[in-house]
């Protein structure tokens, strides 16, 4: 990951940024293998035989296609419930898309197991660089935080994956009803810290979703590239 240090210290930006945000999924952690090997893997064991490869393809497919996850207006207490019809739409049509969705037997009981299985370390690997950065950022007393248009099962992977110490904040999509690209998004994290946009860097994987959305805002937006 890049360093608070050349290059970045020859902007006429400040040396040091009072906060650096990170997205999550894809720049800090991702999945081992690929979605697809995941969900086909677990079909398996319930008896369903599935091709890996137009799997991944067809929950990319699906993935692009969905409306980004926030739900503007809603309770608290209805977001965990929002988050898991969201995410099984997605799942049932991923499947559907590879004609696999009426193997199942019991596709609900299915894709509860699967919900649950993405919340444990099982799925993930943190990339190499992200704790060495995180350690050394927290060195410097630069405060770190989360913005992501990840699910609130957030806060559970990044506890069992050793790196929720190194945040003070995460934000995310669903919990505030706004998701990145949005302003609202990053004009929430950045309160959470007291920080004006100039004082802040997003580190991020998505063009789309984290350059240009902090970089309208008026951040150091940083685009990293993991494949």
């Amino acid at each position: 990951m890049p360093t608070p240090s050349t290059p970045f210290a020859k902007s006429s930006l400040p040396a040091l940024p009072k906060v650096i945000y990170l997205d999550a999924f894809g720049t800090l952690f991702g999945v081992r293998g690929s979605v697809g090997e995941i969900y086909s893997s677990l079909a398996r064991k319930v008896g369903v035989s599935t091709n890996a490869q137009a799997v991944n393809r067809a929950f990319y497919q699906s993935f692009a296609a969905a409306e980004r996850m926030a739900f503007p207006g809603v309770e608290p207490s209805a977001i965990p419930a929002l988050e898991y019809r969201w995410w099984m739409a997605l799942v049932s049509e991923t499947f559907e898309r590879v004609g696999a969705l009426e193997k199942f037997a019991d596709f609900d009981q299915f894709y509860g197991n699967l919900y649950d299985y993405f919340e444990t370390p099982a799925p993930w690997q943190v990339y190499p660089d992200t704790l060495p950065s995180l350690a050394r950022w927290q060195s410097m007393g630069i405060e770190l935080g989360i913005i992501s248009n990840f699910d609130s099962r957030l806060h559970r992977v990044l506890n069992v994956l050793g790196l929720s110490a190194y945040f003070q904040t995460v934000t995310l999509s669903t919990e505030v009803g706004a998701a990145k690209p949005d302003a609202k998004i990053f004009q929430i994290a950045l309160a959470k810290h007291n920080c004006a946009a100039n004082q802040a860097w997003h580190i991020g994987d998505s063009e789309a979703e984290d350059y240009a959305g902090a970089k309208t805002l008026g951040m150091r937006a940083i685009l990293i590239a993991r494949n």
